[in-house]
């Protein structure tokens, strides 16, 4: 993306972390904030704001005021790509909504990437990564298979879920204006970006399931799934669901009256999926972490340890692939995906 100019006008992590990408892709982001309050996330994580916004040309601009209304709308004609992140209206209000710009900016491609869309009754309500993921049905599938709700995945799923549909779509469009020399606008909604991923599991539930857990069961409790503790205090992770690796996992693991020809088939472990998982469990802790971990790879079932984020630079899968780069602020997960021409690391 070098020589691709992208204008910044979103603040927190959704927009960011999608700007944040396009730079490590080559483009050059400016990035324009208010006035005295700047970012918010400045204030309340100043480390990640640092991680996702330097290397960008950070301004502030007050839009109000004629004179940065003039620097803002400069920034604006050079640009290919401009991303806002406020409610519907803010940008019209300055007049720097896309309807106000594509004549003299016919090139421009224009992101609002917002939590409900620009349109609805809902489009103007502020949102969270927990409402998104209430509005999308995810949430509903989301904590201990037999408790309460619980808020996400321990990331922000539907905020980077939404920054990456909104990645992929102004890529789309820059390819598009390759062959039509015309910007375009895209209205893209974190909700509806994360109820996309629903696709994974929406045939497969009957909508009483919901309410009574038991759609819950099906996707968490699964036979020879889970995260199992070590008796020296390490967790695996185990998935073997199909039967062959089933087959393989008890081939190293003796977990008593179920290492039968009886539960040779998942259609039969299912149904005994949380006994399994018990006796699997108290067999786990029986190994040492690293023991089994080994014997289990050898034996080819899915394992994997559990490792914290302060580890994952250091293991031997992500430095052989130089998937870390070092900064300022420690190490910083690179873009994963490699494109001729791209750097080893970040741009400076």
């Amino acid at each position: 993306m070098d020589g691709i100019r992208v204008v910044d006008f979103t603040e927190l992590l959704p927009g960011p972390f999608l700007t944040h990408n396009l730079l490590e892709l080559g483009a050059d982001v400016v990035k324009i904030e208010r006035p005295l309050v700047g970012d918010a996330l400045q204030r309340s994580n100043p480390t990640l704001y640092s991680v996702l916004n330097e290397h960008k040309e950070c301004i502030q601009l007050d839009l109000r005021n004629p004179a940065d209304h003039k620097k803002a709308k400069e920034h604006i004609l050079h640009a290919d790509v401009l991303i806002e992140g406020y409610r519907p209206g803010v940008m019209a209000r300055h007049g720097l909504d896309y309807c106000s710009l594509k004549t003299s900016c016919p090139r421009l491609i224009y992101v609002s990437l917002t939590g409900y869309g620009q349109t609805g009754p809902d489009a103007k309500l502020p949102g969270h990564d927990i409402n998104y993921l209430a509005c999308s049905g995810v949430l509903a599938l989301s904590g201990e298979p037999l408790g309460e709700p619980m808020p996400g995945a321990g990331v922000p799923v539907a905020d980077l879920c939404g920054a990456m549909y909104g990645m992929s779509g102004l890529l789309t469009a820059l390819f598009q204006r390759e062959r039509t020399g015309r910007g375009q606008y895209l209205d893209v909604a974190i909700t509806e970006a994360v109820t996309h991923w629903m696709i994974s599991r929406a045939f497969t539930l009957q909508p009483s399931q919901i309410q009574d857990f038991t759609g819950r069961r099906q996707f968490f409790i699964r036979p020879a799934y889970g995260a199992f503790k070590s008796r020296d205090g390490r967790y695996l992770s185990i998935a073997a669901l199909e039967d062959h690796f089933w087959v393989r996992l008890l081939s190293v693991i003796d977990i008593g009256p179920y290492a039968t020809p009886v539960y040779a088939r998942m259609a039969v472990r299912r149904e005994h999926a949380t006994e399994i998982n018990e006796a699997l469990a108290q067999a786990v802790l029986k190994w040492d972490g690293e023991t089994l971990a080994r014997r289990l790879r050898e034996a080819d079932v899915p394992v994997m340890l559990m490792f914290e984020f302060d580890q994952l630079p250091a293991l031997a899968q992500h430095s052989s692939r130089g998937l870390f780069m070092d900064t300022a602020h420690g190490p910083v997960c690179r873009f994963p995906v490699r494109l001729e021409g791209m750097g080893a690391g970040r741009r400076s």
